[in-house]
């Protein structure tokens, strides 16, 4: 088998868990929607977001470690209990840390909402738990994918988010009925239960998650305490700027909700929140394709880094991984009015985010495809770089432009960062560690996608019929441009 259907094969696996995952997930969006008003969603797409960015502190670049050094080192047993321990030792001192501060924390976050002090104590107290299970997680998931076995990843991550589904109709619906119908076990429901109250919606994560990280008590079996200074200070040398750009990557994605929730004023935050962050929904298709790219592509890459053709390789997956993103960029916003009503009505108004964060997130993607470079040649301070200015620019124009314009402004500001990593990435690796992507063809393909759309949204006014034919249209173009290529593959060639 090629290299290149090999890195596919894995990739298909991981993504068709993905997907499942997500979609499963995605279809939660209508009834949260509908259960909780723009208010609530905002409170919900807030903690969210701050539980994105504690999450990359607390992995500490450590996965992408793990996965460098497990193909540098021979001991390869050290490599996983070192990187697996500083992990343990982060969650201990993020969880002290947050309890111990448990009360201002909550009266900050709280302050000029509706909702209670004692709520967002006990949403504080579930997302610290929430993010210690899912930390103590990451290494043994890393090691599971090192060793090439995508459906025991697979299985594990359905359980965990079927159980999180399961759980959360029980709470919204299944206990309303219980009580409703009195039947056992009524009377002792309906003496604690809350209707339409959101924090069921995070103990239902923290019981997935605790779940999750018990279906990993085999690798967890496998940990020896042979903590190796020398192996933890390069380790450390090495996933610091991986941590910091990772913690870039993070705040470029969620600070939008943050500010928006913090610069706009208290009686409508919550509700712009709410809205953005329902219609951010809409883009999870290219966000799941993207997923199960990066869950595939980084073990691929680390292990076929020494291959004759590798740089090759990865230009010819660059090549076909924008067709895919331009495919779906096209195919999700020529259907938008389909998609919508995956949302409520109340959340509409803000479909015209929805072109423009999926562009954004066509370009993350791209990234996060070329940042390759600086992990397998060991540079990952320009990871930093590039992260770092991503950051900057997200923080500075969202204070300046949110008071403004709201969330159009959030929009197009995380665009205008993913495209300045996408670039600096590109010109960068291409000094340091060149690799020869075809670069015309697929600006060709992205710039293609863009008209499309633009056609599709604003011109024809979003019609289905029109912009299902002008999809169909851009597909044959790529397939009639790309069939050679993809004979080469298919025929084992490359």
């Amino acid at each position: 088998m090629s290299s290149i259907k090999k890195f596919a094969s894995q990739t298909a696996i991981y993504g068709v868990s993905t997907i499942a995952s997500r979609i499963l997930n995605f279809f939660l969006t209508p009834i949260y929607t509908t259960v909780y008003g723009p208010r609530s969603y905002g409170v919900f797409t807030t903690m969210y977001a701050w539980a994105s960015v504690l999450n990359a502190i607390m992995a500490f670049g450590m996965e992408t470690t793990f996965f460098r050094y497990i193909n540098k080192k021979e001991d390869k047993e050290k490599v996983y209990s070192n990187t697996f321990f500083v992990i343990a030792f982060l969650t201990a001192l993020f969880l002290i840390s947050t309890f111990v501060f448990l009360k201002p924390i909550a009266a900050w976050m709280q302050e000029g909402k509706e909702t209670s002090l004692s709520d967002y104590e006990k949403y504080i107290s579930y997302f610290a738990l929430i993010l210690s299970f899912d930390a103590l997680s990451v290494i043994p998931f890393a090691r599971i994918r090192a060793e090439g076995r995508p459906y025991r990843y697979a299985l594990i991550k359905l359980i965990n988010i079927l159980s999180f589904i399961g759980l959360n109709l029980f709470f919204l619906f299944g206990i309303s009925f219980i009580i409703k119908n009195q039947l056992p076990l009524g009377s002792w429901f309906a003496s604690w239960y809350q209707q339409e109250w959101i924090g069921y919606v995070f103990i239902s994560n923290l019981i997935a998650s605790i779940l999750t990280f018990l279906l990993l008590t085999p690798e967890l079996l496998k940990l020896k305490f042979r903590l190796d200074k020398d192996l933890l200070l390069e380790m450390f040398q090495y996933s610091w700027p991986v941590l910091v750009a990772n913690l870039s990557f993070i705040i470029n994605e969620n600070s939008d909700k943050i500010f928006l929730e913090k610069l706009l004023p208290s009686d409508i935050s919550d509700k712009q929140v709410g809205i953005y962050g329902a219609c951010s929904k809409l883009a999870i298709f290219m966000n799941i394709f993207v997923q199960a790219f990066r869950l595939g592509a980084e073990p691929f890459f680390f292990s076929s880094a020494k291959d004759k053709n590798a740089k090759e390789t990865y230009a010819v997956i660059m090549s076909y991984f924008v067709v895919a993103l331009a495919l779906i960029y096209v195919g999700l916003i020529v259907n938008i009015d389909l998609l919508k009503y995956f949302i409520g009505k109340s959340f509409w108004e803000g479909l015209n985010v929805v072109p423009i964060l999926l562009l954004g997130y066509l370009s993350l993607g791209i990234y996060m495809n070329l940042s390759i470079w600086y992990k397998l040649s060991d540079q990952t301070r320009y990871g930093l770089y590039i992260s770092g200015v991503g950051a900057i620019l997200t923080v500075v124009l969202n204070v300046v432009f949110i008071p403004v314009y709201g969330y159009m402004a959030s929009a197009w500001i995380s665009l205008s960062a993913y495209a300045t990593m996408m670039v600096l990435s590109y010109i960068w690796g291409q000094k340091h560690y060149p690799i020869p992507y075809r670069v015309k063809r697929d600006l060709l393909y992205i710039l293609l996608a863009t008209a499309t759309v633009y056609i599709s949204f604003v011109l024809l006014d979003r019609n289905i019929v029109w912009g299902n034919l002008l999809f169909v249209l851009f597909a044959i173009f790529i397939f009639y441009l790309e069939k050679d290529n993809l004979k080469k593959v298919f025929s084992k060639r490359v």
